[in-house]
């Protein structure tokens, strides 16, 4: 009898959880939270589970996402930002303190599976003008020696996320890497201190700014179709700029004497809009040319072997600065209501899975009536408003809604801060210019979009309990029969 019922819960449980358990080796997804109305964090767990997503990276310990990861066996890096590097450098307390509420607290409690906490986001940028360079390390020796104390420092690595730009080559070769001149001391102190405590180095590396920063960027190298010129250093072929850039780390930690650390790719990924070179089927192109090489296997002249790497990101961020470029708001698989974007396979051989249970508010839009005056003074200074307070990063040049007219113009910038606004009537009523429809004014590939509900109470919240509640009940049902 016993044999029969570990049999039929064993099939029970196959039938109702099979389809959770799909994993893709090693894929990661970097999940940012800088959105005005953001998808419920258990919606976005059972997103990253039902697409096989392993892995996580988040910017800042917020506790409703920790809590929403309880138990979901997705790995977590969890982030500090820059804004928080200063207190943490001037003091091991507040460094203990941050530790126990934002990592030991979730361990042992929640079932948080934290690997990682990432000390920082991209510190030492140039743009930055070095604002982090003296505050850096302290913070990272006293998260480390916090982790001691809490007895976590054996399964919670420290690491930095850094930008591309800490390294370079004199001849543009990978064999000529080195870490940028003057950071170079500080860099490889940094390096020692996280090889000292097995921990990793993290880069983040960004083809398409190399495309947006520099006209003459060769387009064909940025991806990994093999039809760019390739480069031959000293017998080492690339045929993409991720390859190159990659070991130009690799050359850059052997030559000071760390040539056999470990990297994360903290952040790889294509942006859908916002720039000319932002759209669709270059990103498909990109994020499908790089899962390819993972799922075959394939790493680089220097290391062999696919990447530990996480895709930047996973859903877009509305809320998100443009200060790089307006690319920042777009670099998602999926859009803010949790669909994905375009076709992708990430390892499974299926392509992307929507989030499930999102609702989306009516079916209107703010537009500029007909009746209005084009040269109405009025109309400049309430565009302006309405794209200072919503996002209107798509009417650049080159973007989805870059070819519209004036009056479209003007229509999308109103609609985006009414569904920003909740569709509030009085976010549409800009005197004399503005009115409501329910006939949708998506033009072409530029869609107006209605925007999600994101509050998280109701159905999404006890999903999971409802799931294994019936679960519960069917297992006690097969054992009573069998018995």
């Amino acid at each position: 009898m016993l044999s029969k019922t570990v049999v039929a819960v064993s099939f029970l449980i196959i039938l109702l959880y099979g389809n959770l358990f799909i994993e893709v080796e090693g894929i990661g997804v970097n999940w940012g939270s800088q959105a005005s109305h953001p998808l419920p964090p258990a919606t976005v767990v059972r997103l990253l589970r039902e697409n096989g997503i392993q892995k996580v990276k988040l910017f800042e310990a917020d506790s409703q996402i920790l809590r929403a990861l309880s138990r979901s066996g997705i790995q977590v890096m969890v982030g500090i930002p820059n804004d928080l590097l200063a207190p943490i450098a001037g003091s091991v307390a507040v460094a203990e303190r941050w530790v126990s509420q934002n990592v030991s607290a979730h361990v042992s409690s929640n079932g948080v599976d934290i690997r990682y906490v990432a000390v920082g986001n991209e510190p030492f940028l140039k743009s930055f003008n070095g604002t982090f360079e003296s505050i850096t390390l302290p913070a990272l020796q006293n998260i480390q020696s916090a982790l001691i104390k809490a007895g976590l420092a054996s399964q919670v690595k420290v690491t930095v996320p850094l930008n591309a730009d800490v390294y370079e080559s004199a001849t543009n070769l990978p064999s000529a890497g080195d870490f940028r001149a003057e950071i170079r001391d500080l860099m490889i102190s940094i390096v020692k201190f996280l090889s000292d405590n097995q921990a990793p180095f993290t880069i983040n590396i960004y083809p398409f700014i190399s495309l947006y920063n520099d006209p003459h960027f060769p387009v064909e190298f940025a991806f990994f179709d093999g039809t760019g010129s390739p480069i031959n250093d000293n017998g080492r072929i690339y045929d993409n700029v991720l390859d190159a850039n990659y070991d130009t780390l690799v050359w850059s930690l052997q030559k000071n004497g760390f040539g056999n650390m470990s990297i994360i790719v903290g952040e790889v990924g294509w942006p859908t809009d916002g720039d000319k070179n932002a759209n669709m089927q270059y990103a498909r192109r990109y994020n499908q040319g790089f899962m390819n090489r993972q799922k075959a296997g394939r790493g680089t002249p220097m290391r062999p072997g696919p990447m530990d790497a996480y895709l930047f990101s996973l859903i877009d961020e509305d809320a998100k600065s443009i200060q790089p470029g307006n690319f920042e708001r777009h670099w998602g698989i999926f859009y803010i209501d949790g669909q994905p974007k375009y076709q992708l396979s990430l390892g499974n051989g299926n392509g992307l899975v929507p989030a499930k249970g999102v609702r989306h508010m009516a079916k209107k839009w703010c537009v500029l009536a007909a009746s209005a005056n084009l040269q109405d003074p009025q109309l400049g200074p309430s565009v302006s408003y309405a794209c200072d307070h919503a996002d209107c990063t798509s009417l650049g040049y080159g973007s989805s809604c870059g070819s519209l007219n004036l009056a479209q113009n003007v229509s999308y910038a109103f609609n985006s801060y009414y569904q920003v606004s909740d569709q509030l009537d009085s976010a549409c009523k800009f005197p004399g210019l503005s009115v409501i429809t329910t006939n949708d004014p998506s033009v072409g590939s530029c869609k107006f979009k209605i925007m999600i509900k994101s509050d998280s109470s109701g159905g999404e919240a006890s999903a999971p309990f409802k799931r294994s509640v019936a679960v519960l009940l069917l297992l006690w049902m097969c054992v009573y029969i069998v018995l």
